[in-house]
């Protein structure tokens, strides 16, 4: 499983609990679920602090990767990457 979709599970799970833990409390539904998605993204920066580290560094992976494609696609279209004996037609003489 991805720690995308870990780190989003998590933080849905936390948000469930402590809307739960808040559903007996007499108030209005609407401030319960405002203060749920407070006290639930402060939870998280210290409960899911791995997940998200872990997501961060998948992301830049994937960003260095498709930088490094998008170089290579680059340098393939200017010409800067020709395999041996496939020279342009100008060259040959």
């Amino acid at each position: 499983m991805s720690a995308a979709v870990k780190y989003t599970l998590g933080r849905i799970g936390l948000f469930v609990a402590v809307l739960a833990a808040l559903w007996f409390v007499d108030m209005n539904m609407f401030l319960r679920l405002m203060v749920a998605l407070v006290f639930s993204a402060a939870l998280s920066f210290f409960l899911l602090r791995g997940w998200r580290d872990e997501m961060a560094g998948e992301m830049a992976e994937s960003a260095a990767r498709r930088r490094a494609d998008k170089e290579r696609l680059r340098s393939a279209l200017a010409g800067d990457d020709q395999p041996a004996g496939n020279e342009p037609e100008d060259r040959r003489s």
